[in-house]
């Protein structure tokens, strides 16, 4: 797996916890998987047809109905789904609110070593100034990222490390796309 391709499933809310609930056990129907992750309809079938339509998930053929489908993964989305798994078995509930944001994921695996702001940017080239800056912020109250200033270069960089529950997930996102990539 590459950056590129966690930034493409990131991009929808519901897209890992889907990929989690298929790596579980989960039957592959809209009804159990709506109840294992809690999503609203309509941002459940959005983030099922972009899996589809990325190629992580497929429509199981001979089971089912026309109207009511059974999906199964993919070979590509089993490994997608490994790593949505992993990232469950670290974070809490309190994090999955975060965690659905589109940028936190990819920002965390850019940042297995401490970073520059421009490096990071670099990293995740269709990431404008603002989405990265917003979500260093907001890991940062989260305590997943710490900020810190390097005084004696001129002008004065910051540096960002991934932290607590922040390092975790940035290990386990690192490892992966280091692993696929």
């Amino acid at each position: 797996m590459d950056i590129n391709l966690l930034v493409n499933i990131t991009s929808r809310a519901w897209a890992l916890p889907i990929l989690a609930q298929l790596d579980s056990g989960v039957p592959g129907r809209q009804a159990p998987l709506l109840a294992a992750t809690g999503a609203g309809r309509t941002a459940f079938a959005q983030s099922m047809d972009h899996l589809i339509t990325i190629g992580l998930i497929e429509r199981n053929p001979g089971h089912g109905h026309p109207l009511r489908p059974e999906f199964r993964l993919t070979q590509m989305g089993a490994s997608a789904a490994k790593l949505a798994s992993q990232i469950n078995r670290v974070s809490t509930e309190e994090d999955l609110v975060l965690l659905r944001r589109s940028w936190t994921l990819p920002v965390l695996a850019t940042l297995h070593t401490p970073r520059h702001f421009a490096d990071i940017k670099r990293d995740l080239s269709p990431i404008t100034d603002r989405a990265l800056s917003q979500s260093l912020k907001t890991m940062a109250t989260k305590s997943w990222v710490c900020r810190q200033v390097d005084e004696l270069t001129r002008p004065p960089r910051s540096r960002y490390q991934a932290v607590s529950t922040g390092c975790k997930l940035s290990t386990i996102t690192a490892s992966a796309i280091a692993s696929f990539g």
